[in-house]
């Protein structure tokens, strides 16, 4: 049976994305748009129609799932679920929530009060102008903290080739769009940041994975990508991989530089991670300052909910990009850059950063006594790669997983997708839920797979 052409209709719906779709898909089966049987689009096909992550379009189907409206059929895709009598599906009870890739939240009230403090601070200053429009790229007072910011990993660096965009996503938008055009070819690591390949295809830009092996990227397979498929820019995670968590060695990345100099391919290098990282290898922009666009979030290191970004550019494009984030909305609100500035001048930016490594490493550890599996981590990564154990497959681990929301290996695979799923040891609320979450998982992968027709 062919794949339904169905479409949700989110409207103005407020709330996340994943339940407007499942509370779409619940209305359009209660009314008979969708009838019993009527095969669904795949996940990665209605992120695309959507414009969306796929990570959204996997709770939404998950969700679904919980709420008895749909089933999963081994390699034959995903169906709207046969009416069986009277029984309402139920929600699972103490549902707990690792897709998430947020930092954990931490129990310090002076700290806490501290934050609030600053955003008073900004009150008393007056808030005229930060009520105004401002320039694209961040006005020069932000610029100026931006970049005493990033001189923590890139010395010397100048305000005049630093901008401040609104979160990492506007960023990579603004930079793939003075990079590139409909129809180019970007390379990224075979594993890759979901936003990236939702901005990647609604640029309509094509994607060339790059293998990797334990330490990361590979070199001399970039260069083969670049010898093949002549991209015109690579994207990667060099430290903390999300999700692998890996981190490239200094001497792979100098050999890396090598060969985007040979190639004339520049790097767009997401360090969302590194300020959590204790002594880090150097960035890919200190080696190659002259072709590479470092990206550095806030939202994993102080906050989610600042949506600020700080991006290194190479000499003498900070106008063009300037230009690409007003063409893309991509322009930072100047509350949240002016409480970031606040932040970090006044010192609270680092004492939140330090009691985010301090809970960080409180979960790895109940991580690595209630797991003992095959998982991936890093000091200061709040999150981590499971290697699924056999007779397990992700989908079967998935779908048996009714209490704890994951992410799989599709979300991150620009080709085929290995038998491992991503766990966000920041989202619980707390380390309890945490230890509750891990121990579920543990005494399920210590039981042989239910026979079972569900797929995710």
């Amino acid at each position: 049976m062919a794949a339904t052409s169905w479409t949700p209709q989110l409207g103005t719906r407020d709330g996340p994305i994943y339940l407007s779709i499942a509370d779409s898909l619940a209305h359009d089966i209660a009314s008979g748009r969708l009838a019993e049987g009527a095969r669904l689009p795949t996940q990665r096909k209605l992120a695309d129609d959507l414009g969306i992550d796929f990570t959204t379009v996997s709770r939404a189907y998950s969700e679904a799932r919980s709420r008895g409206l749909i089933e999963g059929k081994v390699g034959q895709g995903t169906y709207v679920r046969a009416k069986r009598g009277a029984r309402l599906p139920q929600q699972p009870a103490g549902l707990v929530d690792m897709s998430m890739n947020l930092p954990p939240r931490f129990l310090d009230p002076v700290l806490e009060q501290r934050m609030w403090d600053g955003a008073k601070q900004l009150q008393e200053q007056g808030l005229d102008l930060l009520l105004r429009y401002q320039e694209p790229g961040g006005i020069m007072k932000d610029r100026i903290v931006a970049a005493s910011w990033l001189s923590r990993r890139l010395p010397g660096i100048s305000p005049d080739r630093v901008v401040v965009t609104s979160g990492a996503q506007g960023a990579l938008h603004a930079i793939l769009s003075v990079l590139t055009n409909a129809g180019d070819v970007v390379c990224a690591e075979e594993l890759t940041y979901p936003g990236f390949r939702s901005i990647a295809s609604h640029l309509r830009l094509k994607l060339a994975p790059v293998p990797m092996d334990d330490q990361g990227l590979i070199p001399d397979a970039f260069a083969h990508v670049c010898r093949e498929a002549k991209p015109k820019a690579l994207y990667c995670m060099p430290t903390l991989h999300n999700p692998t968590t890996r981190t490239l060695p200094v001497q792979r990345r100098h050999d890396l530089v090598n060969v985007a100099r040979t190639y004339g391919v520049p790097i767009i290098e997401d360090d969302a991670y590194s300020a959590l990282v204790s002594a880090p290898p150097p960035p890919l922009a200190a080696l190659l300052p002259e072709a590479a666009y470092h990206v550095a979030s806030l939202s994993k290191c102080l906050s989610p909910a600042l949506r600020v970004a700080y991006v290194a550019l190479p000499e003498g494009r900070t106008h063009r990009l300037a230009n690409a984030i007003r063409a893309s909305a991509s322009i930072v609100s100047p509350l949240s850059s002016a409480l970031a500035s606040q932040w970090i001048e006044t010192g609270v930016a680092d004492f939140v950063r330090g009691e985010i490594v301090k809970e960080t490493a409180r979960r790895l550890d109940a991580l690595k006594a209630i797991l003992p599996f095959d998982v991936e981590s890093s000091p200061g990564g709040f999150h981590v790669w499971l290697k699924v154990p056999e007779p397990w497959t992700r989908g079967e681990l998935v779908s048996s997983l009714r209490s704890i929301g994951v992410v799989t290996s599709d979300a991150f695979a620009i080709d085929s997708a290995p038998e491992a799923i991503r766990l966000a040891l920041g989202a619980p609320v707390n380390l309890e839920e945490l230890t509750r979450a891990l121990r579920i998982l543990a005494d399920l992968l210590a039981q042989q797979p239910a026979i079972s027709t569900m797929v995710v």
